[in-house]
């Protein structure tokens, strides 16, 4: 038995021999195979060196340009990435659109739901746009009544102004005081204003003024009615106007119809300025006291830009000049400043018959003294004249002041002659 179990182990003793020397045989053939590589790559350097050896440039400059290639090739390899990165979210995007897709029948009550809103903003008649617009319109200014009628055997053109209405307020306390001047353009040489109206918007009038003009001329002249909001103590405002050329009006009837008012130009007249002085009449005692006060903004009258200006104050009745006084001259300027009074004895039974003629002049040592502006108050005086003359008869005893605009002097004297 012990020869059999050694026979046995001398039999098995080669084999393990045989797996390590197989074993060794492959690590020696690997051994070699590495070898062979690392020669064939050492080869490969020492030629790749001996080449860039051969390039005529510095080492430095070589690194460099390895440098910049190596960046193109990580730039290239970025610029491919973001592509087809790009690529797979509008594929992703296209999926969602396709999954959230718009239905027909949706499509058409959405058109339908905006058709409703662009018939409900036609019945408004505003858009969008428009909404936003909307304070931007122009405000309106009111509406006014007038009449037009022509004598042909008198030669005489009949203005009626009948009425207002739809005012804008130009007060403080949301009303106005409007009245309305009425002349025709070109020659502006006659003009006519109605009575103020207090506190109104819709202010009714009634008056009627008479143009003499020549039916053969009347055809070239155009009719301007203009609304004022009165102010006694500053420049009347112009709320509007209305311009009828007269060559479009048929004269064979007489026209009566509303307008509407458009904003009013300034009027193309010289300014002459503006004289403030106050009335007070005593009726017991029968004095009439004229106070002038200040004037502003004269004309230029003189060589060097100003004038020398003062007041002439006529006392009139039917024409003739009844008393005839007037202020200190003011030297070299264009407001002046006097404050100096005046004093009529006019009968209480008198004083609705009389005038108070005011004249401005300019002073000048050698010639003529020109006149820059006049303005009258009492019979027949209209307007802002007018209205000052009867707030002095209705409070007796009382000054009361008030601003006037001059007006050319021979207009003044035309309304004095013709009103009798």
């Amino acid at each position: 038995m012990s020869e059999s179990r050694r026979e046995a182990l001398a039999a098995a003793v080669p084999e393990p021999t045989t797996a390590f020397s197989s074993t060794a045989g492959s690590n020696t053939t690997n051994m070699a195979g590495t070898g062979e590589k690392d020669e064939a790559f050492s080869k490969l350097k020492d030629k790749f060196m001996n080449e860039l050896n051969k390039i005529p440039l510095p080492s430095w400059a070589i690194v460099s340009i390895a440098f910049v290639a190596i960046i193109l090739v990580l730039a290239c390899c970025f610029c491919v990435c973001k592509k087809w990165i790009f690529k797979k979210k509008n594929k992703k995007k296209g999926k969602d659109k396709g999954k959230n897709a718009i239905n027909m029948m949706d499509v058409q009550d959405g058109a339908k739901t905006e058709a409703l809103k662009d018939e409900e903003d036609a019945e408004t008649g505003l858009t969008e746009m428009e909404k936003e617009e909307e304070p931007k319109e122009d405000q309106k200014l009111g509406k006014l009544q007038y009449s037009l009628d022509y004598n042909f055997t008198e030669n005489t053109l009949m203005v009626g102004i009948i009425q207002a209405a739809e005012l804008p307020a130009m007060d403080m306390g949301g009303t106005s005081d409007p009245y309305v001047k009425v002349y025709l353009l070109p020659d502006k040489k006659k003009k006519f204003e109605t009575k103020v109206h207090r506190k109104t918007l819709n202010p009714v009038f009634n008056e009627q003024f008479i143009f003499k003009v020549p039916y053969v001329e009347l055809g070239g002249k155009t009719l301007i009615m203009t609304v004022y909001d009165f102010d006694r103590f500053s420049k009347h405002d112009a709320i509007g106007d209305i311009k009828v050329p007269m060559n479009k009006v048929d004269f064979s009837h007489v026209t009566e119809e509303w307008r509407d008012l458009l904003s009013a130009e300034k009027e193309e007249q010289e300014k002459l300025g503006d004289i403030c002085f106050s009335l007070r009449y005593v009726p017991t005692a029968g004095k009439l006291t004229v106070v002038i006060l200040e004037a502003k903004n004269l004309k230029k009258m003189d060589v060097g830009g100003l004038s020398d200006p003062y007041a002439k104050i006529h006392l009139m009745q039917n024409g003739k000049r009844l008393k005839k006084k007037k202020t200190t001259i003011k030297k070299n300027t264009l407001n002046p400043y006097y404050n100096e009074s005046f004093s009529f004895e006019v009968p209480f039974e008198q004083i609705q018959k009389v005038q108070v003629v005011i004249t401005v002049l300019d002073y000048d040592k050698i010639g003529k003294n020109d006149a820059i502006g006049k303005v009258f108050v009492g019979l027949n005086s209209s307007g802002t004249e007018l209205r000052h003359w009867s707030d002095m008869l209705a409070n007796p005893r009382r000054p009361i002041a008030q601003w006037h605009v001059l007006k050319p002097e021979e207009e003044v004297d035309a309304q004095l002659s013709t009103k009798k």
